[in-house]
This record gives structure tokens, sequence and C-alpha cells, in this order.
């Protein structure tokens, strides 16, 4: 049942509809203005009625306090013939509507039922509006494309199963982020998250790393270190780039992927472990076995599920979605207002291959958000060279589809020909060639008639 909070300074009138109302709803009383912001700060309410004069206190007050608490309350007015006009402004304010004293029960019963049926909606349209959230984004993926739907999918999947799981796609696909999403939306979220570059660190200092050390173990190792095996224990380890790891390396790491157990270097304890492992790479690794740079052995191990990353020009529809994207974040970054983006500046950003995928627009972006001065994003901004690509496939048409045109040529004539080229292209569909020329049809006809065109 909802809970109804009824705030009246006439204990008689708290008392009576309170009496009434106990059958179908949960209710509370307040005989004061103090007492129920009190109650109200302490205990959840879905509708207040609300006399709009409690004593000396205005009842506009207490509605502006009960919005700050909760802007979701429903508050219904009630009021006395006189404050009629000032109940109107209520309403104004936020309140859901008025009654006027002596209260009707039969109209505060159905305005209740009103009432409840909005709130039944708006939880309905919040709901809808989170899951509509949950397929534009997750965790910081970004995109209603059937590609980026599919990645979100099988993270949905597979972040409460306990496999490793490797994550394939080109540089800037966002395979980090990725990596993020199954560990803090797993059971595993409140554990460590741990990330190593396997490109970043020398072969003879990763081993180091992951597994850790004793104090003594070599030159410079004055006390002893935990490796990030360890450090990531209970929780997720990210090994980014695995196909850059030595291969010498792989077959330790393989080992301690099968018996769950680490030796830290200069010792010969084994320290049990648990961890889930997720690995990106965007080289191919099938190839990588075939060529014997890679141990297949440790391929079908971290190989349990694969979760490939599409590259961006693989969709293209979820570029204007980033990039809105990207302009609320540095917004908040830069203190920037970029306030809307120009169409054609979106249009270009859709024709570039963004080699570098997701980051490289998220570069392009907060590049062009720098040089913005007026609150838009215009394609003055953008890189020279994606301008140029706006200017290549302009510049990449069909010279069949050209008509040419000298200077001094009679404007009648030009008209003609472009006229009959159309309709030629077209075959004769009058429609498509109306169309195509933004004339209409009639107009067609006529200039036909006048050129006697056939």
């Amino acid at each position: 049942m909802l809970k109804i909070l009824i705030v009246d300074d006439e204990p008689a009138i708290c008392t009576s509809l309170a009496f009434a109302l106990e059958d179908n709803y949960l209710v509370a009383t307040a005989g004061s203005a103090e007492e129920a912001l009190t109650v109200i700060a302490q205990q959840e309410f879905a509708i207040i009625l609300l006399d709009l004069k409690l004593g000396s206190v205005d009842g506009m007050e207490v509605l502006q306090q009960i919005k700050k608490i909760d802007s979701s309350i429903i508050v219904i007015i009630m009021t006395a013939y006189g404050s009629i006009k000032s109940s109107v402004a209520a309403i104004k304010a936020g309140a859901f509507y008025y009654l006027t004293k002596p209260i009707n029960m039969d109209e505060l019963d159905m305005l209740l039922i009103n009432a409840s049926e909005y709130i039944g909606m708006r939880s309905k349209v919040e709901y809808l509006n989170d899951k509509l959230t949950e397929r534009r984004e997750i965790a910081g993926i970004v995109g209603t494309s059937a590609s980026i739907r599919q990645t979100m999918g099988d993270i949905e999947r597979v972040k409460d199963v306990d496999f490793n799981v490797l994550i394939a796609g080109e540089s800037g696909t966002g395979k980090e982020l990725v990596a993020k999403a199954l560990h803090y939306l797993s059971v595993r979220k409140n554990e460590p998250f741990e990330v190593i570059n396997c490109a970043a660190i020398p072969a003879e200092l990763l081993e180091s790393e992951l597994f850790g050390y004793e104090k003594g173990a070599f030159t410079g190792a004055a006390q002893r270190k935990k490796g990030i095996f360890e450090l990531a224990d209970r929780g997720t380890l990210f090994l980014d780039e695995i196909g850059e790891m030595d291969i010498k390396l792989q077959a330790k790491l393989l080992r301690v992927v099968q018996e769950k157990e680490v030796v830290p270097l200069g010792s010969g304890n084994r320290r049990k472990i648990d961890v889930r492992i997720v690995c990106a790479t965007n080289r191919d690794l099938k190839k990588m076995v075939a060529e014997g740079n890679f141990r297949e052995d440790l391929y079908f191990r971290l190989n349990v599920v694969t979760i490939n990353l599409p590259a961006l020009r693989q969709r293209r529809e979820d570029i204007p979605l980033l990039a809105e994207h990207f302009v609320n974040k540095y917004n908040k970054k830069m203190a920037k207002q970029i306030k809307s983006i120009e169409p054609a500046f979106l249009e270009m950003l859709t024709q570039y291959d963004f080699k570098g995928n997701v980051r490289e627009l998220e570069n392009i972006i907060e590049r062009a958000m720098v040089f913005a001065d007026d609150g838009i994003l215009r394609i003055a901004n953008l890189p020279i060279e994606v301008q140029n690509i706006g200017i290549e496939e302009r510049c990449q048409v069909d010279t069949a589809m050209l008509i040419p045109v000298y200077i001094g040529e009679d404007l009648d004539l030009v008209e003609r020909k472009v006229i009959i080229q159309t309709l030629q292209h077209y075959q004769g569909d009058k429609v498509k060639t109306a169309q195509t020329l933004k004339i209409s049809e009639r107009k067609l006809w006529y200039k036909i008639k006048e050129y006697e065109l056939r």
C-alpha cells in the first residue's frame, strides 16, 4: 500500500481523514510544518495531503521544503475557498492538485486514485528510461548499433561466469572498458581490479611485476614485493596486450593459470590465488600460435570466452552518440559550455575511417572543444586530416554524372541540359527527376513542354 502523510494543524481533520483512508493506504499525520518536515526526512511517503495554512506558517514554504527533500513526492494541497488563488500558485510550484475544505471524500478518493496511477505510470517511464540507458551505455561503453549491442549482451552473459575472457579488437576500441565492465558488474566488483600492460614493461621486468619477489631475490630487491597476481587476489586481473608477452614468460603464466598459485622470484613457497583473468589483444593470436609465437595451451586456457570489439568504422551510426558522450564528458572536465554540434561536423566525422577508433574520436572531440569559441562544434574545429577526407569524398564523383557548363553559356540552355541529363539518368522517370531537381512535377512538365523535350 502507498504511504500517505496528512499535514494539518487541526487534529480533528487529521483524525477523520486518517480514519477514512486507513483501509487502503498506510497513513501518518503531522500537526505542524516542523513535525511534517522531520517525518518526511525520516520516512518515505508517496503522497502528502498538505494544508495551505499551518498556523502562522505558509504552506507554500512547506511545499518548497518537501520538494527539496524529495521532488518525486505527490503533494495535494488542502485549502479554504478564499485561498484558491494561492492553491493555483502552489500547483505551478509543483503541487499535484488542490482540494477545497470541507473535504469531499468522493473527490479525495478519486484524486488519490489518479495520483496512484500517475505514480505507477512514472515508475514505468523511469524503468523504460533505465532500460534505454542500458542499451545506449554500459560501464562507459556507448552505442546503439547491432555490433555494440552484441558486445553489451556478451558482457551481461559472462560477467558472473568465472571463466577467463579474451577481448579482441583493434587499438582504441575500448578493450579496457570491457574488462572494467566485466569486473564492476560482476560478483567480484568489491574486490581488486588490477591492470598490467604486457607491451609496456620489458620482458625481464614483467615476471617480477606479475609474480612478485622476495627480499634479496636480485640486485636492488631491498624488500619483499607482492606481484600483481597477489594484489588482484579475489578480484580481476586485466592483462592488456597479452600477445606481446615473451614466449618463455608465457610458460610461467600457464602454470599460474593452471595451478592457481604463484611463486615469487627468490622464493620456494607457493601462494594460492583466486583471480579471474581477462586478457586483451589487437593481434591475431591464432596466427601467432600457428607461427610458434604464442603457446597453444596458454591460448586455450585464456580464450575460454572471447568478446570481439568492432572497429569504429564498422559502427559509424554510433559516432554521433559517442560525440555527444565526449562533449558531455569534457564540458565537465574542461568547464566548457558546448551546447550543440553542427550537423556538417557530425557528417564529416562519419566519413572518417578512425584508424585509432574510439580513442581517436575522443581526442578529436576534445581538441575541437578547445578551439570552439561560440558554444558550437563546427567543421572549422576539426583537424585538417578529417576535413580533407570530406573534400576527397566530395571530389570522388563519377564523371558520367557531370554536365559540362561553359563560361557565358545561356542560362536557359544550362537548365535544358540539366533537365535532359537528369531525365536520361532516371530513364524518363519524371517523379524522381523532379525530386532530384527539387522542383514540382507540374513545373517539370512545364519545362519539358517549354523546351519541347521528349
